[in-house]
């Protein structure tokens, strides 16, 4: 694979954890700890394989500038900041999240995700935002 290539990949990556997450959430709904545990642990090894491949490319590449101008240019940089600050805190709230999982410590899980999920979902989605704003829309 290519370097040129990764920033699909983390889409795609990106895509499945969203979906991966909604399936999470749907399972404990339904109240099937069971199966939301594989769906929460199947999300976060795909955020996992997203973290190395950004950090692969990004540590290849560098930064790419946004080539937007005008509206578009405010609107990619809304969603760029939150998406960046909230991706950095939520690696501490999902890990503490896990962690009180694992521990079978259900209150205090459930007190960190209704922080750590949301964020989780949010910087999941706007990271597939980014990159369509960043890779697939035209300038010229």
């Amino acid at each position: 694979m290519e370097l040129t290539n990764l920033p699909t990949l983390n889409a795609i990556l990106n895509s499945i954890s969203t979906i991966l997450l909604l399936l999470g959430f749907w399972a404990i709904k339904r109240r099937d700890a069971a199966l939301h545990k594989r769906f929460m642990l199947a999300a976060f090894g795909v955020s996992t394989l997203f973290l190395i491949s950004y950090l692969i490319y990004h540590f290849n590449v560098g930064s790419v500038p946004f080539q937007g101008t005008g509206l578009v240019r405010v609107v990619y940089f809304v969603v760029l900041v939150p998406h960046i600050i909230l991706a950095m805190v939520q690696v501490p709230l999902i890990l503490i999240a896990l962690y009180r999982a694992f521990k079978n410590q259900i209150e205090a899980h459930r007190k960190i995700v209704k922080w750590a999920y949301p964020i989780w979902l949010y910087v999941s989605v706007t990271g597939v935002v980014v990159y369509i704003m960043l890779y697939q829309m035209n300038f010229d």
